[in-house]
């Protein structure tokens, strides 16, 4: 669990927020830095096929430790984060949810009330992870980018697991509606294409 927490509290800490006033694709820089080091890090867990396009499209292929035909299995997750909040200087953190006020940022008296989250009484108990208020956090969708970089850690160093081809896709600008704008799916070969 710590090497998907860290994973997650290093990619939220990366600027990534989309801009919708610009054209671009990706819509800002800090994406492609992310897109970057999700590649450099896919390609030292031993993933293959891993590239970075001009559009920032991140791709790659776990092979199959199959010897028959077996479902391919694709995962994809967007790097930016919505522009209605900032994604500066995210400080994120860990807290353990004790029933109470979640306070978040003492300085500038930043809590998460149960009055306006009651939802997170689900949560009892456990720790959470939160920015500082004065930020967006980012989970949206780096969570999701964190699951997945750890899950092929993890069929990448053990071999036991048995797997059919697994592919991985993380794509820009999903928060401003142009996430899957280059992308394609071939039914007849369970194959992403990213197009120009």
């Amino acid at each position: 669990m710590d090497i998907l927490i860290n994973r997650f509290m290093k990619y939220v800490t990366m600027e990534t927020t989309s801009d919708e006033s610009c054209a671009n694709c990706p819509s800002t820089q800090g994406q492609l830095v992310l897109a970057n080091y999700l590649a450099d890090e896919l390609n030292k867990l031993g993933a293959k096929d891993v590239s970075v396009d001009e559009n920032g499209y991140v791709m790659a292929t776990i092979p199959s430790n199959v010897g028959k035909p077996a479902p391919v299995i694709g995962f994809i997750a967007h790097m930016d984060t919505s522009p209605e909040a900032s994604g500066k200087d995210v400080n994120p953190q860990i807290v353990r949810f004790s029933g109470a006020d979640v306070i978040i940022n003492r300085e500038k008296n930043i809590a998460l009330s149960m009055a306006d989250f009651p939802e997170m009484e689900a949560f009892l108990g456990q720790d959470v992870i939160v920015s500082d208020g004065t930020t967006l956090l980012g989970a949206d969708d780096k969570a999701g980018i964190a699951e997945i970089m750890t899950m092929v850690e993890l069929m990448q160093s053990d071999p036991t697991i048995p797997h059919g081809e697994i592919k991985i896709a993380f794509t820009p600008d999903e928060e401003i509606g142009r996430g899957g704008g280059h992308v394609h799916c071939h039914n007849d070969s369970a194959e992403l294409v990213v197009t120009g």
